[in-house]
């Protein structure tokens, strides 16, 4: 899995023993899962914090959350015991497309089965089992990994303790689910696609860039991208603006896989608090858990309308507004921000609670 080779050499493994059950029925032998960890366990195994991250992220918080780590920071490793895994499907040392599918001896591809948010959320407590984890201080993440704290409230009450769902809504829109499919497009209409059971000398890498280019004006903002590039143009006459997403597509094209790209944003798709519960108002509304719902005012692709919805309907729910230019990314820009943000939480719940 030449993915390896973008993930930290600290990155641990554990495979599961049993079968893994997906929310659709179907059922992965030997499933893998990459996880790091920071701090110790304590006594009683009940100062974990489990970090969640988004979409082409990986296991390595500290790499794209680095100015959360530290003495006295949102992730303080003398105190807690921090877990982020690679979630289900990704390409990060997870099973997923680019995983060989023990039944056949072949790269799953094309073939990898459908999954949920919950699916991730599932593997994840078996990992956390493993782990021998008793309960969770706090679940955080944004974007992808915010469907997934939600998610774990809903599905893991009893191991969690506080949540910090970040940039995220409790079900995917309409707008979402349409610049995703837009996304998807890109890809299939590449003549490298396949069906997604393209060679690895061969990837669908012009689909994919395109894909990325689209995803990257989501995640920023009319003043970020006007602040920055204006109508700035290079030596040949491009506009920046064009030279930097197309930047954009190559990095991503060198570091991740089509195939995950899709089974992710299609398991954004699915994301529904309320899907196979009972209304939506209500799941919200059974969430006890002191939350920290953390908004960004220029988010054009889960607007703060989103969140408000959040903090209106989850009982226990606070708002943390994120004030950028930076757009949706804000959550992994304005770090200095965010840390206060949630620090400023946590020490107000574990007073109280």
């Amino acid at each position: 899995m030449k993915y390896l080779d973008f993930i930290s050499s600290k990155t641990q493994f554990y495979q599961l023993s049993a079968p893994f059950s997906l929310e659709s029925g179907e059922v992965l032998i030997g499933v893998q899962v990459a996880y790091r960890i920071w701090g110790k366990l304590n006594a009683n195994r009940d100062n974990g914090v489990l970090i969640c991250h988004a979409l082409t992220g990986s296991a390595d918080a500290d790499d794209w959350w680095g100015d959360l780590f530290g003495s006295g920071k949102v992730f303080d490793p003398d105190q807690d015991f921090i877990v982020c895994s690679n979630i289900l499907g990704s390409c990060y040392g997870t099973t997923g497309a680019t995983s060989i599918n023990p039944n056949t001896g072949k790269v799953y591809g094309g073939s990898f089965p459908g999954i949920t948010i919950r699916d991730m959320v599932n593997l994840q407590s078996a990992l956390l089992e493993y782990l021998d984890i008793q309960s969770l201080q706090l679940v955080i993440g944004g974007s992808l990994g915010g469907m997934q704290v939600l998610e774990w409230a809903l599905l893991y009450p009893e191991k969690v303790r506080a949540i910090a769902p970040m940039a995220a809504p409790g079900r995917h829109s309409a707008w979402s689910i349409g610049l995703g499919e837009a996304q998807r497009q890109a890809i299939y209409i590449d003549p490298n696609w396949q069906g997604g059971n393209y060679t690895i000398d061969a990837p669908p890498n012009q689909g994919l860039a395109v894909a990325r280019m689209m995803a990257m004006i989501t995640y920023r903002y009319w003043e970020s991208f006007t602040n920055r590039f204006r109508r700035q143009q290079d030596e040949s006459n491009q506009f920046a603006i064009a030279s930097y997403l197309q930047y954009q597509g190559q990095k991503l094209i060198e570091r991740f896989d089509a195939n995950t790209y899709i089974t992710l944003t299609q398991a954004m798709d699915s994301h529904d608090v309320s899907w196979n519960r009972k209304d939506y108002q209500s799941v919200l509304q059974s969430i006890k858990q002191p939350t920290l719902v953390v908004s960004i005012d220029s988010d054009v692709l889960y607007p703060p309308v989103e969140q408000q919805e959040l903090v209106d309907l989850i009982p226990h729910a606070q708002l943390g507004l994120l004030k950028s230019t930076h757009g949706h990314d804000a959550f992994l820009i304005d770090m200095e921000a965010l840390n206060k943000m949630v620090v400023s939480f946590r020490e107000e719940w574990e007073f109280f609670g």
